[in-house]
């Protein structure tokens, strides 16, 4: 009984022996072996199977993959002295698990180093750079613009894009290229960077869609005086073009007005003019029809004896009907 205890008792201490032996590393990591907190041996980059010393040796997984960075968005000033708002991020990946190891050990110290290497050269970039930099990608982008901005580009330049010199894709660059030495040293490649977000400050903001506001109301009321002075215009047509038919108008009912006159008193120079009778009965007629216009009550004429008016008055008698 004691020895099948003995044996039970060695095969479990040589199973927890070669268990302890024993690891397993993945394709996605790396590791490190350390000996009373010390590293030893290279790291273990392949994956499989693998031994070490059981008990006074420990195994420390180090990520092999793409691993990403992502900042908090923080202020800071371009260089025309305007604050902004930048979000950034990168991706990048442990290239030298022993060196990661013994300046930084975990992924946590080094998404802290990393906060303050690519703040720090991002704050650096965008000091020395204004915002419209910053901004733009390309150098010779042209904007499309309404036909209807070309007189508001002549006097107020909307629509027109400012020139730049580099752009954001080469701020981008410069910020990696500064940041990728710094934490080549701690066994880390920075393998991108992008800017996420870029935006105006909060304290600033409000100043700043106040001057855009502002100058949309200037084509807006650019617009406005032109469209008043273009409704001016054709209200002017119209008034010159209402004279001119009226005058027109005018004219024609004139001439017409002439030719029937002209008509009428040569229908009655022909119904009058064909004997004497009818003259004087013509005569008599045009003379009666004048005293309705020039007699009324309380009428006081002054003729002569020999007017041609008085003819015919002076041979009525007052006292008939």
């Amino acid at each position: 009984m004691n020895k099948l205890t003995v044996l039970f008792v060695t095969v479990i201490a040589a199973a927890f022996v070669l268990l302890s032996s024993i690891y397993t590393v993945s394709e996605v990591e790396q590791m490190i072996i350390t000996q009373f907190g010390k590293p030893v041996g290279e790291p273990v980059t392949t994956a499989g199977l693998k031994v070490k010393v059981p008990f006074i040796q420990q195994v420390n997984s180090i990520d092999k993959r793409v691993l990403e960075w992502d900042g908090s968005p923080s202020d800071m000033p371009t260089k025309d002295k305007l604050y902004i708002s930048v979000d950034l991020f990168a991706r990048w990946r442990i290239i030298d698990p022993l060196q990661y190891f013994l300046r930084i050990r975990d992924e946590r110290s080094a998404q802290s180093r990393l906060d303050d290497i690519l703040g720090s050269e991002t704050r650096n970039a965008v000091a020395k750079h204004e915002l419209i930099e910053i901004i733009r990608t390309t150098r010779d982008r042209v904007p499309l613009r309404d036909a209807l901005l070309t007189d508001a580009e002549r006097d107020l330049n909307m629509g027109a894009l400012v020139p730049i010199q580099k752009g954001r894709a080469l701020v981008e660059r410069e910020i990696f290229t500064a940041a990728a030495d710094k934490v080549q040293v701690f066994g880390i490649e920075l393998l991108d960077i992008r800017f996420k977000r870029i935006n105006y400050n909060e304290s600033v903001r409000p100043k700043i869609y106040d001057r855009m506001i502002s100058e949309r109301r200037q084509i807006a009321e650019r617009f406005l005086s032109e469209g008043n002075g273009e409704a001016a215009r054709i209200r002017g047509n119209r008034v010159r073009d209402l004279n001119k038919i009226q005058s027109e108008a005018y004219r024609q009912v004139e001439e017409i007005r002439g030719l029937a006159d002209a008509k009428a008193t040569e229908i009655y120079a022909q119904a009058y003019n064909k004997n004497a009778e009818s003259i004087d009965f013509y005569e008599f007629t045009r003379t009666m029809e004048s005293y309705k216009f020039i007699i009324a009550e309380n009428t006081t004429l002054v003729l002569s004896t020999d007017s041609e008016l008085f003819k015919f008055l002076k041979g009525m008698d007052p006292n008939e009907e």
